[in-house]
């Protein structure tokens, strides 16, 4: 069986809540717990509650960004969930956006691949125990070293969405993680990245019979994210530039309602699972069959106990098993679930 994730803090649930459901996934058949890092939660510390409550998923970062944090601090941050979770521990890097990096963090975003690669060099060297001091063609360190020891160090995953920087990934990475595709999307990703290397993909999934809610929904995520430079660069890439131009034309006249409107239903059912649980189910598995490593569910907020689609979204074998033995959980308010 393929791994099998789920990015954390549940939208609406606080981080605090989360020790309970955290304890069930191994029995609901997930491997694997994964964070993001936007304008909620850092990617880090959920992380570290996560250690604390299981010894068994995978813990990843998915991803920090390279800008946001000074080179040591990154090595200390991953160091640490490297001792919390020794062996689970993994570190998932990327360039971020411009938005986040330089808008809301004060910091140059400039050549981002670059950046990544450097990055990457010096922490393979950092989390090897070295002391480092080197100048890198983006930055510089001198005589850093880690106080203690990290064994193993963690395994280093890329975030990459084009082909320069998903080559990058495969050949000096540990894995590649991307995101915003569709099942069939994945056999191009592969053709770049090879079929022995680790690829994980966040997966938005909006457990829903309600396809009106599902594309309402959709259709706002799409344009929050695929009118950022990189994100529309990447779908061109996957070959839904035509699809989408008339959504980037009203975008860029500051027209956000008619960008709505001309996002097509198509685009939405490609990039956002929907449906009942089981048809979410049977679409994440059909990523795993093209070729993806790692599906990372990314639950989109539909009003409903974001706990209970967890328990009915894992892996299609055991999720129908646990059906009959967890008892359904009743609509709530978030802060009541335990």
């Amino acid at each position: 069986m393929s791994r099998w994730g789920i990015t954390i803090p549940l939208p609406g649930v606080p981080l605090a809540l989360h020790r309970k459901i955290v304890e069930e996934l191994p029995d609901l058949g997930y491997t694997d717990i994964w964070t993001s890092e936007k304008a909620g939660t850092d990617a880090f510390a959920p992380l570290a509650l996560a250690s604390q409550w299981t010894e068994q998923l995978r813990l990843g970062t998915a991803v920090a960004s390279v800008y946001t944090r000074g080179p040591a601090l990154l090595a200390m941050n991953a160091a640490t969930l490297a001792g919390l979770a020794p062996g689970r521990f993994v570190l998932g890097i990327g360039a971020s956006s411009r938005v986040i990096v330089q808008r809301w963090n004060a910091a140059e975003y400039t050549t981002p691949l670059r950046r990544v690669r450097d990055t990457l060099l010096f922490l393979r060297s950092a989390l090897g125990g070295e002391k480092v001091t080197e100048t890198y063609e983006t930055f510089s360190v001198s005589g850093f070293r880690l106080e203690n020891a990290v064994d193993p160090p963690p395994r280093i995953a890329l975030a990459a969405l084009r082909p320069e920087m998903l080559r990058l990934a495969a050949k000096e990475a540990d894995g590649v993680i991307t995101n915003w595709l569709a099942p069939g999307d994945v056999r191009q990703i592969r053709d770049e990245v090879g079929q022995s290397v680790e690829l994980a993909a966040r997966i938005l999934v909006c457990p829903t019979a309600d396809r009106a809610l599902a594309h309402r929904l959709g259709r706002r995520l799409v344009a929050e994210y695929l009118t950022v430079p990189a994100y529309a660069a990447f779908q061109d890439w996957l070959g839904r530039g035509e699809a989408l131009k008339p959504m980037h034309d009203a975008w860029n006249r500051g027209d956000r309602r008619e960008a709505l409107e001309m996002i097509p239903d198509e685009v939405v059912d490609d990039l956002i699972v929907h449906g009942a649980p089981e048809a979410c189910r049977d679409r994440i598995q059909s990523y795993v069959d093209n070729g993806l490593s790692t599906p990372i569910i990314a639950l989109v907020p539909t009003g409903d106990d974001p706990v209970g689609h967890v328990r009915s979204l894992g892996p299609p074998g055991i999720a129908a098993a646990m059906r009959c033995e967890v008892p359904p959980v009743a609509r709530r308010h978030p802060s009541t679930v335990r």
